[in-house]
């Protein structure tokens, strides 16, 4: 075999070897990411509609602000929905 051949050959292998690993990486990373989220999943805590909470109300300078803040840095595609304080 000339040089250029055994040059090839290494070429080949390498590559091959790198597609495998890599492949296995996507196939066992994707397997634990679902193994996880179906029996570790984060629970989801709703609170009770009448938990006490008292409603503040904002006032409309505020509420102004904050829609031409989102309004500006969405570059008109966002749109407030809700405001909460937290």
């Amino acid at each position: 075999m000339s040089e250029m051949g055994v040059a090839l050959e290494l070429l080949g292998v390498g590559l091959i070897t790198v597609f495998v690993i890599l492949a296995l990486v996507v196939v066992l990373g994707t397997f634990i990411i679902r193994f996880v989220n179906k029996f570790f999943g984060e629970e989801i805590k709703n609170l009770p509609k009448s938990s006490g909470i008292a409603i503040v109300a904002i006032s409309s300078k505020k509420l102004a602000a904050i829609v031409s803040a989102v309004s500006t840095l969405t570059k008109g595609t966002g749109r407030v929905t809700n405001v909460e304080k937290n």
